[in-house]
């Protein structure tokens, strides 16, 4: 029966009352410092595909520490590169204590770049259990600023 009600829903373009969490979407602004180090290459790793350990400290909304790993590859192209990393981030967000990870997948390709940087699912603790969203980075003449938009159940 609730299977039927779900897809009616989908269906008829209405969501049913059913779990109702209040939850509103919230946006976090402010600055951080990124310290990236290489790790030496071993003998089961591709020499081509570099690994780098992620040091960050996140101002503004935003008051924590990110720590992680990337991965990443420059082709033989100019301007051509991508990468992948992930990144746990412990501190507080608008006054709320917790931690949660960051996935990033980044692309370049001459002018064009896209990058998109999102909360993994139920990776949350603490105050911030449940947290969802997206952030945005900005690097303008040196200096990265973020742009976090994210939901918390409860807000």
């Amino acid at each position: 029966m609730r299977q039927l009600l779900v897809m009616a829903c989908l269906v008829l373009g209405t969501v049913p009352p059913i779990h109702a969490q209040q939850e509103s979407s919230m946006t976090a602004r402010g600055t951080f410092e990124v310290k990236v180090t290489p790790f030496a290459p071993d003998d089961s790793t591709d020499a081509s595909i570099g690994r780098l350990a992620l040091d960050k400290e996140f101002r503004g909304d935003l008051v924590a520490h990110g720590s992680g790993q990337m991965l990443g590859v420059q082709s033989p192209v100019e301007g051509s590169a991508g990468y992948v990393a992930m990144e746990r981030v412990t501190g507080t967000l608008h006054g709320r204590q917790g931690s949660f990870v960051l996935q990033h997948l980044g692309r370049m390709q001459g002018s064009n770049m896209e990058l998109r940087v999102q909360v993994v699912p139920d990776s949350g603790t603490d105050a911030l259990t449940g947290i969802a969203g997206s952030m945005t980075i900005i690097i303008e003449g040196g200096k990265h600023t973020y742009q976090f938009d994210y939901t918390l159940p409860g807000i």
